[in-house]
């Protein structure tokens, strides 16, 4: 058992050198009078919860007389005596319900019971006002870091059993995340999204789609400063702010050559007119689901012949992959139908060498298709590859397709006009009962589309 019933933070906090909380009892009987009534307010149940409890029945199913134990995990270091923003783990958000609001250190524990199991969520409750810890405990106190739930209002509004973390108790049968067989059921519980699920996927590529809009306008403005990547990735990076809980992974705003860096992030380049920005973001709501959506715009507004050749040629590919897209097929036949569209066009543009059955077109595309998508923004990445890469399609899978087209600016494989020319197109996808639906098609894809969108926007 790895989880401490204690552990809210992943490294011991040492405030030995920071001033300190009175602690005499004068000042502990003052600070805890005076203070108003706080009623319970006991929420209604969450629409998740009837969704989550159906997940945890599952996994139940999959493990029959184990204890299984699923921790919420700490906080993360970022240096020293400050830590990053919260996230629980998401096979616990997953199996409880408890999005962007849980609590660092919670557990949920299911104890067999015959051929079930009883669930309980553990967590470390609010302190009273007559506790030093609440005015005295930076890690937890709500004079530090606000008010904090009860064992009550979480009950409610998850329709689960809670408990005091202090009551958590490990027993030898347990089976934690550690654990690869447990680990491996709750990313494979995640290959098929229920209706709450879908809904909340739908929700945050909405948000997502607002957030490019927004960047689109602040093109000028980002043009104007040398670091005009940062304008594009903060003005995005509020939208996430502000419609859910942050952002589902680092933004890469890339611009120019940039594009040609799969994953850019450090977004501090500028913005120049006659090139292309990689916009590759995606909102990750309160619930914890993530979108992920790349679009490729023209920063002047209008496509140069030679970025639209190329930006043609991705969309192609994307549609290809797209339009088999249904019940059946193996997840691997995405990538392979993106990639004859790539293989075709580079070797029409006479940038591969003599065919010798080497795949020398991977040198312009050396990343996959697609991936599966949703709490993670790689989802269920710890499934078994037959159920991942090599798995059959079902109704609900959500993934990306993602093809693209990098020209690194120092390639001297391709002709001057190409280098440094970037283009990925990706959209989110759930596979239905016929086929497949694209979750962001309301997001400008075409080549014309995409520049009436930019006129549209700064207009």
């Amino acid at each position: 058992m790895t989880e401490s019933a204690q552990t809210t933070h992943e490294v011991e906090i040492d405030n030995s050198n920071r001033s300190t909380t009175p602690q005499t009892s004068t000042f502990a009987e003052y600070i805890s009078s005076e203070w108003a009534d706080r009623p319970e307010i006991v929420p209604d149940e969450l629409a998740v919860a009837p969704f989550a409890a159906a997940r945890r029945a599952a996994l139940s199913a999959q493990f029959p007389g184990a204890r299984l134990v699923i921790g919420a995990g700490p906080m993360k270091q970022r240096s020293n005596d400050t830590f990053f923003q919260f996230r629980a783990h998401s096979a616990f958000a997953h199996l409880t319900g408890w999005g962007s609001e849980s609590e660092p250190g919670a557990i949920l524990v299911l104890d067999p019971e015959g051929e079930t199991h009883t669930a309980t969520l553990y967590f470390r409750e609010r302190a009273g006002r007559d506790s030093d810890e609440f005015f005295a405990n930076p890690e937890i106190g709500e004079f530090w870091i606000g008010a904090r739930p009860s064992l009550g209002q979480v009950a409610a509004a998850l329709g689960i059993r809670t408990a005091h973390i202090a009551d958590f108790a490990a027993g030898d049968a347990d089976l934690t995340l550690d654990h690869a067989d447990l680990a491996r059921a709750a990313s494979e519980l995640r290959l098929v999204k229920d209706a709450y699920e879908l809904a909340e996927m739908q929700a945050a590529v909405d948000a997502t789609a607002t957030g490019f809009a927004e960047v689109l306008a602040a093109l000028p403005t980002a043009s104007a400063h040398p670091r005009g990547e940062r304008i594009v990735e903060g003005v995005f990076n509020q939208r996430a702010r502000l419609d859910g809980n942050t952002v589902g992974y680092e933004t890469i705003a890339a611009s120019g050559p940039h594009a040609c860096t799969l994953h850019w992030i450090r977004n501090d380049g500028p913005v120049i007119a006659g090139d292309l920005l990689l916009l590759d973001a995606g909102v990750e709501l309160d619930s914890l689901y993530t979108a992920d959506i790349t679009r490729t715009v023209p920063v002047s507004g209008t496509f140069s012949p030679v970025q639209r050749r190329v930006y043609d040629a991705v969309l192609e590919a994307a549609d290809a992959a797209r339009a088999i897209v249904r019940p059946g097929i193996r997840f691997s036949e995405v990538h392979a139908a993106a990639m004859r569209v790539i293989e075709a066009r580079t070797c029409e543009w006479g940038l591969l060498p003599e065919d010798d059955g080497t795949a020398y077109y991977r040198r312009y595309m050396v990343h996959g298709t697609s991936h599966h998508l949703g709490m993670d923004v790689h989802d269920c990445a710890q499934a078994r590859r037959d159920m991942y890469m090599d798995g059959i399609l079902e109704p609900g899978m959500v993934f990306t397709i993602e093809p693209g087209l990098y020209f690194q600016p120092d390639d001297l494989t391709v002709p001057a006009e190409l280098r440094g020319i970037g283009v990925r197109i990706e959209d989110d996808i759930v596979v239905t009962a016929d086929g497949c639906e694209n979750l962001s098609a309301g997001i400008p894809r075409t080549a014309d589309a995409v520049e009436a969108w930019i006129r549209e926007a700064q207009a």
